[in-house]
């Protein structure tokens, strides 16, 4: 899929929004991608995972791992393309761990999933579970890449959309952004 392919899924499903948004990083934007928006619909859901799958396929993991929530419909989506297991990390007093049972065992190839990425918090707060077990980071693969072409995680890092979008410090805000009142979408 190419990136206006991509973003066309957003705009049609109503993913993308307009307005002043307080990511998950703290920083503000103008726009804000509500995957869970464009992932309800399950044929796009399909789309979607196949053509990162195919992105990925090379990288050999067994498992695909994905940080709770927004990793989780696409995580699980791309598992079943590469016909891999699928875990979840999800939170336990603020900070992301394995529950429910799930275990990695050392030498595992595992690949990251996640929907959308600014700064990447919670992508390498996931690599650092799977490391800690000692099993091995071989990729991160997401939906949206939001950084500006800044993210560097030290391993394969592959997207299906790459875009540009401002971002600021809320100390730091332009004053259309300062007028607005500023709204936390997404999860919390």
């Amino acid at each position: 899929m190419t990136n206006a392919e991509v973003l066309d899924v957003f705009r049609k499903s109503g993913a993308l929004l307009e307005g002043h948004f307080i990511l998950r990083s703290g920083l503000r934007s103008r726009q804000f991608f509500q995957c869970a928006l464009a992932l309800q619909d399950m044929p796009t859901v399909e789309r979607l995972g196949a053509a990162l799958a195919e992105k990925v396929r090379g990288l050999g993991a067994a498992t695909v791992i994905a940080p709770a929530m927004g990793g989780l419909v696409i995580g699980q989506e791309v598992a079943r393309q590469l016909r891999v297991r699928f875990i979840f990390a999800e939170k336990e007093e603020g900070r992301l761990v394995l529950r429910r049972g799930f275990k990695l065992t050392p030498g595992e190839k595992v690949l990251v999933v996640e929907d959308v990425v600014t700064k990447g918090g919670r992508v390498q707060e996931t690599m650092e579970i799977v490391r800690q077990t000692g099993a091995q980071v071989v990729g991160v693969a997401m939906v949206v890449d939001r950084s500006d072409g800044t993210l560097n995680l030290g391993v394969p890092t592959e997207a299906l959309l790459k875009l540009t979008v401002e971002t600021f410090s809320p100390d730091q805000l332009p004053p259309d952004l300062a007028a607005i009142p500023p709204y936390k979408p997404g999860s919390k």
